[in-house]
């Protein structure tokens, strides 16, 4: 498909005052512009608009209007769905926008929406602060704050967005304005969760917490002949955890290209070292592994240590869903199914919720997936072309044999860009018609529809 062409006068106009980039199909960069994480992703936008702050995204929104193309939203990270850009429209890039401002005293951070969790981490742990930041540190801060925020530090901290303190976000008709907990405040509620349908959030305000910059963190690997063990010890360990310790689990493919599969514990305890030792004992004495990194490090280095199995350009194809319990005939499926992955990149992962994150309320946030217990992602990752639609089917059969374990609850940031019916509605639960109010309130003709999208109430 290829990209419409856009009013040459209106972008004409624009160009003389946009303080970033304004790119045309043709344009030197915008091939490499275009493109996101994921390398199944091929569109070709009318324009890009690579903006270096608020009123290069007011402008850019306006000119959408204007012209009536379809607009996306691109932050600094992954997108594994792909709704960062679109055929034909506006992708509006913030990618440039990266400024990160740490305010160490009153324990704040003020963050640009292109940054990504490396960008931020590697501000804050100057003051050794952070805040629940994404699992992999390439993961934008925009997207994952917006839809949920999973990390290692919810246990302690609960998510990313349970630590906003403000955004400010750029509307539907151009205009700027905050949103807090005294500041338009339906909003700031609906932006917790709700993902980019209401506004392109510029500027992300943060809680930070003392965190590092030492932490006791890393991965244990079990050869896959031991999963069945593995996957219920992890189950028996997940049962009772301190706060400040999260454990994730799994089945994986060694890293080191071998294609090997593996059963593994990834973990991060964010207390004292002299806690962390002693908390993490269960694991590091379990059976016998085939790789034990489990100690002390730098908390940035553990944010980033799963970052090369993710690399950019990598085809991509997720599903998730909430387990409504790890028993043991998830387990066996589990283990079957990774059995018959046909990419050395593949893997089913396990990602548990306890503490600081399921002592929130239901209806605080637009977010919400409070109770203790487990998501199941099924990630199927390659790099051969060629291998679309076996990685593609293996990853819907899994998912499809798992889901006589899953509750009714879903993850939208996990989404992927061909999910069906009313999956966004089922995943925001009983916030689902209260998001759908504010979505008519701030975007009534819905203008940022290129996401999990929240339908306005009529």
């Amino acid at each position: 498909m290829s990209a419409a062409p856009a009013s040459g006068d209106m972008v004409a106009e624009l160009a003389r005052s946009f303080a970033g980039e304004i790119l045309h199909p043709g344009d030197p960069g915008y091939e490499q512009a275009r493109q996101v994480h994921n390398g199944l992703v091929d569109k070709r936008p009318a324009l890009i608009a690579r903006c270096r702050g608020l009123a290069d995204i007011a402008d850019a929104v306006r000119l959408a209007r204007a012209q009536g193309l379809e607009v996306a939203i691109r932050g600094g990270g992954h997108n594994v769905a792909g709704r960062a850009t679109v055929d034909d429209g506006l992708m509006i890039d913030l990618s440039s926008m990266k400024g990160i401002f740490v305010d160490a005293k009153a324990r704040t951070a003020r963050a640009q929406g292109g940054a990504t969790w490396n960008d931020f981490n590697r501000e804050t742990q100057l003051h050794g602060l952070a805040t629940t930041g994404g699992v992999v540190s390439s993961t934008g801060i925009a997207g994952l704050t917006l839809g949920g925020g999973l990390g290692w530090l919810m246990g302690k901290h609960a998510l990313a967005l349970d630590n906003l303190l403000s955004a400010e976000v750029v509307l539907a008709d151009g205009t700027v304005v905050t949103a807090s907990e005294d500041e338009n405040p339906d909003l700031f509620w609906a932006l917790r969760g709700g993902g980019g349908n209401f506004g392109v959030v510029a500027n992300f305000e943060y809680r930070l917490h003392a965190v590092g910059p030492m932490i006791t963190g890393g991965i244990v690997a079990y050869p896959f002949a031991a999963a069945w063990d593995v996957l219920r010890h992890y189950r028996d360990v997940t049962a009772s955890l301190p706060d400040e310790l999260t454990v994730f689990g799994g089945l994986v493919h060694a890293m080191d290209g071998s294609g090997e599969k593996l059963a593994v514990m990834v973990l991060c305890h964010c207390g004292t070292l002299a806690e962390g030792e002693q908390a993490v004992e269960p694991i590091k004495r379990f059976g016998t592994p085939a790789l034990d990194a489990i100690g002390p490090m730098p908390y940035s280095q553990l944010n980033a240590m799963l970052d090369g199995g993710y690399p950019r350009g990598a085809l991509n194809y997720w599903k998730s869903s909430f387990l409504s319990r790890l028993s043991d005939d998830a387990i066996r499926t589990m283990i079957d199914c990774f059995g018959r992955c046909p990419t050395p990149m593949g893997q089913l992962l396990i990602e548990h919720f306890h503490g600081a994150v399921t002592r929130v309320g239901v209806t605080d946030t637009a977010f919400p997936h409070r109770a203790e217990g487990y998501n199941m992602l099924v990630l199927s990752e390659w790099t051969e072309p060629g291998r679309n639609d076996a990685c593609i089917a293996w990853a819907r059969e899994s998912f499809a044999a798992l889901q006589p374990f899953m509750g009714g609850g879903r993850y939208v940031n996990y989404f992927d860009g061909d999910e069906q019916g009313d999956a966004v509605a089922a995943a925001y639960g009983p916030n689902y018609r209260r998001l759908q109010a504010i979505k008519a309130k701030y975007d009534p003709e819905n203008v940022f529809h290129m996401n999990q999208n929240i339908r306005p109430a009529a």
